[in-house]
């Protein structure tokens, strides 16, 4: 049996223990074991198996994810993405649906110094999802937008996803984090362009909110100095060359230490904080483990190669390919959890695009912007079960009712930077 028709095997056969519900990391691990040590020999199979854990935990690359996650658990525990909320409400005043546009702008806020959609999500639910109910917005515009929202934060930079992506595919970080800054605020506004949209052509959905005047709009923006300061010490640290993505992960980190002590943290909260952080990290890094022991095994199996060989030979054109590979990403993103498939794909569709002649970094951001469409599409949806479990009352199908809107907004910002690529890549 030839390399490649046990590697197809092998992989057919992870998909079948993802579907039996095995954890996506024990799967990737127990395929590339079993693989490599089909073709090559399960001795050194074994010695893969054991050294991957100390690869991956002692790569210095890998040290900003949870010093970034740690910055969005301290936002939270200092309950700054309240204040970001209250800020950003004022601005709108009045505005028909102003809550809602307060709620996407305070996310992608939010999101700049938080790199999760998940956190993002789950922060911003606790703050705005009750003042909007209170409000009298329809439960779908309300869970819909937050639901929305929280996925602008695998985008706007620092994001755990394209540093994730740019560490899989050998690209600088720092050029990742700078390439989504436009396509991160193109999603921004085209989400509130979304809320605008529904509101006027349903004005029952939402109400009017509470008229302020320009001194209250003005004080209102203090919510967002936290976030602009730790993400102008970031982003400015890292595009000025003071800073490796890493060590501006740790002075992010030690920035929002600081601001939530200066408003109030106390040691318990610090623990808690630290715990929360460590768990969503070991998540990451086992899967990070299991992808690492799945690439041996596709280097050897030569799946991606056979891949491209097979695309070369249907004679496509390079937009056919691109199409293709982000039709995967949205089949996909209906079924699996966003870091997941990056850290399951990229390795074997990242070939297929520089054979197309595609720019990297620009692939990379409409990969993951692929990717985070799957954080609020049905069947699975991880978002708008965070929103789910924040709000139990509300109907699962009402909030995958409020997030079509944006899903049309995410494919739009797809067309745009397919017929547009400098708007991700201008900034580099």
């Amino acid at each position: 049996m030839s390399s490649q028709l046990i590697g197809f095997l092998c992989v057919g056969g992870m998909l079948g223990l993802i579907a039996l519900r095995m954890p996506i990391a024990m799967a990737m691990a127990v395929t590339g074991f079993t693989g490599f040590g089909l073709i090559v020999a399960f001795d050194p199979a074994m010695s893969i198996l054991e050294s991957s854990a100390l690869n991956t935990l002692s790569n210095y690359s890998f040290s900003p994810i949870p010093m970034f996650i740690l910055m969005g658990v301290l936002a939270s525990k200092a309950r700054m993405s309240a204040e970001l909320f209250d800020g950003a409400r004022t601005l709108f005043g009045s505005w028909r649906g102003g809550m809602a546009l307060a709620a996407i702008m305070s996310s992608g806020v939010f999101s700049a110094i938080s790199g999760s959609s998940l956190a993002t999500a789950a922060s911003m639910s606790k703050v705005a999802l009750p003042e909007m109910k209170k409000q009298g917005y329809a439960d779908s515009l309300a869970t819909g937008t937050i639901a929305a929202g929280g996925t602008l934060g695998i985008m706007i930079p620092p994001s755990i996803a394209l540093l994730l992506y740019a560490l899989l595919t050998e690209q600088s970080v720092g050029d990742m984090f700078i390439a989504g800054i436009i396509p991160g605020l193109l999603g921004m506004v085209l989400y509130m362009a979304a809320v605008a949209a529904v509101v006027k052509l349903r004005p029952d959905l939402a109400t009017p909110g509470v008229a302020t005047t320009f001194v209250e709009k003005i004080v209102g923006l203090k919510g967002l100095v936290p976030f602009g300061l730790i993400f102008a010490l970031i982003i400015g640290g890292i595009y000025g060359g003071i800073f490796t993505p890493t060590e501006a992960a740790s002075v992010g980190a030690f920035g929002a230490l600081i601001i939530a002590v200066v408003r109030g943290l106390r040691w318990r909260g610090f623990v808690d904080a630290v715990r929360e952080t460590l768990v969503v990290s070991a998540m990451i890094f086992f899967m990070v483990m299991g992808a690492e022991i799945f690439g041996y095994f596709l280097s050897v199996s030569r799946v991606s190669f056979a891949l491209v060989e097979f695309v070369n030979a249907l004679d496509l054109t390079p937009f056919m390919i691109l199409m293709a590979i982000l039709l995967l990403y949205i089949l996909l993103g209906m079924v699996m959890d966003s870091i997941a498939m990056l850290l399951l794909t990229v390795p074997v569709v990242f070939p297929l695009a520089m054979q197309a002649g595609f720019d990297p970094i620009w692939f990379g951001i409409l990969t993951v912007i692929t990717v985070e469409l799957g954080l609020i599409t049905p069947p699975i949806g991880m978002n708008v079960f965070v929103i789910k479990s924040v709000a139990p009352n509300v109907k699962i199908t009402d909030i995958f009712k409020g997030v079509i809107p944006f899903v049309v907004s995410d494919v739009v910002r797809l067309a745009l930077l397919i017929a547009f690529p400098v708007l991700a890549l201008a900034l580099l």
